[in-house]
């Protein structure tokens, strides 16, 4: 009962400042975030071993797979020091940080598999589908501590692009070849 009382009490000191994804979040928050992805997974899952080989072949797909799908709240580096992920709450986690690399291959594979409520974490692919591509992303994230900066450079040539990133790289390797170039197509655009 005193936790519900303390946490009520929580809830409404924080609702003066509202409940933005500006401020980050406090020590409570960070305990409820790491609780919440600990007990989302369930006790058969975490003892699950990753069926699919780790290999070059496997890391060279869930690479690719990650840049396209996973990069844009998690950064390449597995980081999450991204815009997109910046401004989540709770922000997603460092996947290189031991909160992570201590979580077992079932616990992985159940999160990237199935997401987690209350956060910003999708479940991908549907429920009958093969879960290769969900077992090499675990040995992705087993990975991440020591890739390399040309890894994560051949990841930003495969992150999703706008129209405007399109057109830029375009104008930019018509004016690396000595084409004519409109000033303002190599000038870069944000949001």
């Amino acid at each position: 009962m005193a936790g519900i009382v303390a946490i009520c009490g929580w809830m409404y000191v924080r609702n003066a400042n509202g409940f933005g994804t500006r401020e980050g979040p406090g020590a409570l928050e960070r305990w409820a975030a790491r609780l919440t992805r600990r007990a989302a997974v369930p006790a058969d899952m975490k003892a699950m071993k990753n069926p699919t080989p780790n290999n070059e072949e496997s890391l060279s797909e869930a690479r690719a797979h990650w840049a396209d799908h996973c990069a844009s709240c998690h950064a390449n580096n597995g980081s999450g020091e991204i815009a997109m992920g910046q401004g989540m709450f709770p922000p997603p986690p460092d996947m290189r940080g031991a909160d992570t690399q201590q979580m077992s291959d079932g616990e992985l594979f159940f999160v990237i598999k199935n997401g987690i409520r209350l956060t910003g974490m999708p479940a991908w692919g549907d429920k009958n589908s093969d879960d290769a591509d969900s077992w090499k992303l675990v040995h992705f994230i087993r990975h991440l501590p020591q890739m390399t900066f040309e890894e994560e450079k051949l990841m930003g040539k495969l992150n999703p692009k706008t129209r405007e990133e399109f057109e830029q790289e375009a104008a930019e390797e018509k004016f690396l070849r000595g084409e004519e170039v409109d000033e303002t197509a190599l000038q870069h655009h944000h949001h």
